[in-house]
């Protein structure tokens, strides 16, 4: 049963909504409207291991990445 985001058509409230089958109506909370766009969304994955400084993971787009310095908590520096 998975969780799909939603923005309202009529009074724009966004939210989440857990949906037991594709042909299951969805309504607003909001304004009770059953005109809703699925939103694209997307998922995080943590992960507790460090990434080597200059990785990527910072995403940094200058000269020195800013996890040269410890600033970043997704580096081993």
């Amino acid at each position: 049963m998975p969780i799909y985001e939603y923005r309202c058509k009529e009074c724009g409230h966004e939210f989440e909504e857990l949906v037991f089958s594709k042909e299951a109506g969805v309504n607003c909370p909001a304004c009770k409207s059953m005109g809703v766009k699925k939103n694209f969304s997307t998922f995080g994955v943590g992960s507790s291991a460090k990434m080597p400084c200059g990785s990527g993971a910072c995403d940094f787009s200058g000269s020195v990445p800013p996890c040269s310095a410890g600033a970043c908590s997704s580096c081993m520096n």
